[in-house]
């Protein structure tokens, strides 16, 4: 009796074909199991994964409600030398070339073509838009006679038209077919609460061109020296050679009425605008722009305090 109770329960189950095994795996009417589980056995698992994840969600819901309580919307935490882009600012052009070419600093473009100047301009005018923007906001004020904004405003930069041909009248210099060349818009970076220490004649660095420190002299008798000075040049003696005259419009840097910058809806950054007039062409130049402060160090490995390009003009 006992010998038949056994080859009762060693017996094998029945071979199943695969689409019958599946049927099975899918619902089996003799132990009430779906995909291979019973409903309790369901309900039991999907109420501990509801409670794990629901635990889980509530521990970094817990933890972003702590960490953003110590953030400010409009204050980084973070400034100066304690933060990752430091106290050193750099240099920005524009307008910078197509996305192809996203690792170039090559200013390129035919003046007998009017397609290929055409890039150039429009690139201008995506830039300076909000220039035209900032005019209807809120927080603008009018500096003319102040040296700073009240607290919460910021200083207008306004693109004028006595800045010609730097304007989107004039093609911003590069549609001019009469042997004149482009301008090119440059912008300090902006960093909070970033205060320059503006140079005099009296500290002048021994590295600083000739021309800029007599600039310094003549704006520092009217007191017009507390400004971050911008003086562009050719990198090489060739370069200076082929680069030909530079003007800066509206002036040569960026005014104390700008800084510090405090992250006020609307701020845009002041510029200036670097008109090389006469490049030779058909040569490639390379050109070095620089920032000059007391508080801005130059390092041409890591472009700080400084910006390179290179323009060509065929």
């Amino acid at each position: 009796m006992a010998d038949k109770k056994a080859d009762q329960y060693y017996t094998r189950p029945p071979k199943l074909g695969k689409w019958e095994g599946f049927r099975i795996f899918l619902w089996n009417p003799e132990t009430s199991q779906f995909l291979g589980r019973t409903g309790s056995s369901w309900g039991k698992i999907l109420l501990f994964y509801l409670i794990f994840y629901a635990v889980l969600v509530g521990f970094f819901a817990a933890m972003l409600a702590v960490f953003y309580q110590t953030l400010d919307d409009t204050t980084p935490k973070w400034q100066g030398d304690k933060s990752l882009i430091g106290s050193n600012p750099g240099l920005g052009f524009r307008p910078m070339p197509p996305d192809s070419n996203v690792e170039s600093t090559l200013i390129w473009y035919k003046t007998g073509e009017p397609k290929n100047v055409q890039y150039w301009v429009e690139e201008l005018d995506k830039f300076l838009e909000p220039y035209q923007k900032q005019t209807i906001s809120e927080n603008v004020q009018n500096c003319d006679n102040r040296d700073k904004p009240d607290e919460g405003k910021f200083c207008d930069f306004k693109i004028s038209n006595d800045i010609a041909p730097c304007t989107k009248d004039w093609g911003y210099g590069f549609g001019n077919k009469e042997g004149g060349g482009p301008c090119i818009f440059l912008k300090l970076n902006k960093i909070f609460g970033w205060v320059p220490d503006y140079y005099t004649n009296a500290t002048a660095p021994r590295d600083m061109p000739k021309h800029l420190r007599d600039h310094i002299v003549k704006e520092e008798q009217q007191g017009k020296h507390h400004v971050v000075w911008v003086d562009c040049a050719g990198e090489n003696p060739a370069d200076v050679e082929n680069i030909g005259p530079i003007y800066y419009h509206p002036q040569r840097g960026f005014k104390a009425k700008y800084f510090p910058f405090t992250n006020v809806k609307g701020y845009v950054s002041p510029l200036v605008a670097v008109h090389f007039e006469k490049p030779a062409r058909g040569v490639l130049i390379n050109i070095e722009c620089k920032a000059w402060a007391r508080n801005i160090h130059h390092d041409r490995v890591d472009r700080r305090g400084s910006v390179h390009f290179e323009l060509m003009v065929d």
